[in-house]
């Protein structure tokens, strides 16, 4: 059966992805039928992402690629993963005020979205939205997460090219994420380079770099930009072309696509059973007294887990 709201889609409609959007992220019942038929018409292009700690320039620096893109005539998709209200669980930020300059552009479509308590610097549902994004007819898209620290690592589990982004002062704080962040990063930015000490941090980073390259790998390059005035901004795109292609040739983007894939189905899996659990919860699984047990320590979380699935896989 034909679906108007997926044929808008995937002719191009902006109010009609946003509408599909709206959907996926309320958990709407009919998103999952717009998801399937999504899916298929997406292709293989650039999905980038754009990590790094709070206040380095994160979305300035997304705002001139954006402007590269599209000068170059591509259509232009923007995740941009806000830190969720304790709240409201809506997103706080509004990192969509500072690439403004793009809002009435019909071949730019951004999107702000908030973690919802998702761990990682990623929401839930990111990951569908770029999908539908995809399908939309979009050249490339952006995902630009929270801003975190180093905890903010999920990007890789959606982003064909992972960049980071950093900025002199940061100091100790280099060694500190050389364990996550700089693991997965494919670009390494030093943003607000005009910075006296921006030529000290781009050694540090070179030094943190080589403990972590191995022969035959990609080798992360290391850009200084000022993103406020757009300086940098062409050897970054250039090195992000590069990665891409790189991915291609050394046969590593396919080895790349399984593993995301293996995770989307993890993920898919927790996700819908999770919420299938929650929703039932107090007929179907009585989680509500399980809750109110673990409380009077009458039984252990992972005693109540256990009794959970018991039930879960004997409908």
């Amino acid at each position: 059966m034909k679906n108007p709201l997926i044929d808008s889609l995937v002719a191009g409609d902006a109010k009609a992805l946003a509408r599909c959007i709206s959907l996926v992220e309320n958990r709407d019942p009919r998103a999952y039928d717009i998801l399937k038929a999504a899916y298929p018409r997406g292709r293989s292009i650039p999905v980038i992402g754009v990590t790094g700690p709070a206040g380095v320039g994160k979305s300035s620096l997304v705002d001139q690629l954006i402007a590269n893109y599209r000068a170059a005539g591509q259509q232009v998709g923007v995740v941009a993963v806000d830190p969720s209200s304790p709240f409201s669980g809506g997103a706080i930020l509004g990192d969509r005020i500072r690439m403004q300059r793009h809002g009435t552009d019909p071949g730019v479509f951004i999107r702000s979205m908030a973690t919802r308590g998702k761990l990682g610097g990623i929401s839930a549902a990111a990951f569908d939205v770029v999908d539908l994004m995809n399908a939309s007819g979009k050249d490339s898209i952006i995902l630009e997460t929270v801003g975190v620290g180093q905890d903010e690592v999920d990007v890789v589990k959606i982003a064909n090219t992972t960049i980071v982004v950093l900025m002199p002062g940061l100091g100790d704080e280099v060694q500190a994420m050389k364990a996550g962040l700089m693991e997965i990063a494919d670009v390494l930015v030093v943003n607000k380079a005009d910075r006296s000490d921006a030529d000290k941090m781009e050694a540090e980073l070179a030094s943190v770099l080589s403990f972590f390259h191995r022969e035959g790998t990609w080798q992360a390059p290391i850009i200084k930009t000022i993103a406020t005035s757009g300086q940098g901004l062409e050897a970054l795109v250039a090195a992000i072309a590069d990665h891409g292609e790189w991915l291609k040739r050394s046969g590593t983007g396919g080895d790349r696509l399984l593993q995301q894939s293996r995770q989307r189905l993890i993920d898919a899996l927790e996700d819908r059973i999770l919420n299938q659990i929650l929703e039932e919860g107090s007929d179907g699984f009585g989680v509500a007294d399980k809750i109110s047990a673990i409380a009077k320590r009458t039984i252990d979380p992972h005693t109540a887990v256990g009794e959970i699935l018991a039930h879960f896989k004997s409908r």
